[in-house]
């Protein structure tokens, strides 16, 4: 975007795009953008905000949202539930055939790559956190003090004693990049016209599962499921979304369990009791400093 020539290009851009979304909206868009002199940059990203947000949820084909390919459609659903950042509370009860234990934990996140955990209840384990940023994980212990950063090898350990791995803590901003992704099924299931994606790992990707399977509504590409399967084919946990509703302004899933296929009547169930979406959060909030605080 800084060399002449790219920005005429860019330029040639918006117009297309433009053209595009005032063909379905008021005229009034097309005069707004045009009113305000920004320059050609924040013209370009605003005219693509626009567009996404003017497509339609339930044109999901084969060839993707409007022609978007079915790894940018998994993408957009991640972004649809997560938005630019978010600041939530939500509540993780754990049962397992020894014990049964709720949390109550709260959560900022930015993007994919950054979050923040920090146990609220019970207050025994107060204070505890957890920090990600990109692919790398540190727990920090209040009752020692300490801060221990999460090694590779211990990517697939329990968080917290959940069903949930440290891996799931960062997985899904490499779904994109180390799964192919494609549409294996597209009709109706239990009356719902729902998409189903097949994840298979590239080679060489550093990932543990062998398949995932992913189910998403059509209709406004809200997730119903997710299945692991291991490298010898067999299923290994489900993951259900449910009880949707509007929060921080959008529609998303508020409760999602997890079952691990070789544990029979072991789960472990959060459920989201606040969550505020694409709010400004302060840039030191993802910092060692913060995760002590």
């Amino acid at each position: 975007f800084r060399r002449r020539s790219a920005c005429i290009s860019c330029d040639d851009y918006f117009q297309v795009i433009l053209g595009q979304v005032s063909q379905g909206r008021p005229r009034l868009i097309q005069s707004a953008l045009w009113a305000d002199r920004m320059n050609l940059q924040r013209r370009l990203a605003l005219a693509v905000l626009v567009f996404v947000i003017a497509l339609p949820l339930d044109s999901v084909g084969q060839g993707g949202v409007s022609g978007f390919t079915p790894k940018e459609i998994v993408d957009k659903v991640d972004r649809i539930l997560r938005g630019d950042s978010s600041l939530g509370t939500m509540e993780m009860s754990i049962a397992t055939k020894r014990w049964k234990r709720t949390m109550t934990l709260r959560i900022w996140s930015e993007g994919t790559d950054k979050a923040l955990i920090k146990i609220l209840k019970p207050k025994k384990e107060a204070g505890t956190a957890t920090l990600k940023v990109g692919s790398d994980i540190w727990n920090y212990l209040p009752r020692i003090d300490r801060t221990i950063r999460i090694p590779t090898s211990m990517m697939m350990a329990s968080w917290m004693g959940s069903h949930f791995t440290n891996d799931d803590l960062v997985k899904e901003s490499r779904l994109i990049r180390d799964y192919d992704i494609q549409i294996s099924y597209e009709g109706e299931r239990d009356r719902v016209d729902i998409y189903e994606f097949t994840l298979k790992p590239y080679p060489e990707a550093p990932v543990v599962w062998g398949k995932i399977l992913y189910e998403v509504r059509k209709k406004d590409l809200m997730p119903t499921w997710a299945k692991y399967y291991g490298e010898d084919g067999q299923l290994k946990r489900t993951l259900t979304f449910s009880h949707y509703r509007k929060m921080g302004g959008r529609l998303v899933p508020t409760q999602m369990r997890m079952v691990p296929q070789n544990k029979p009547g072991e789960h472990t169930e959060v459920v989201y009791t606040d969550l505020k979406l694409d709010i400004p959060i302060a840039r030191h909030t993802f910092s060692l400093a913060a995760l002590r605080r």
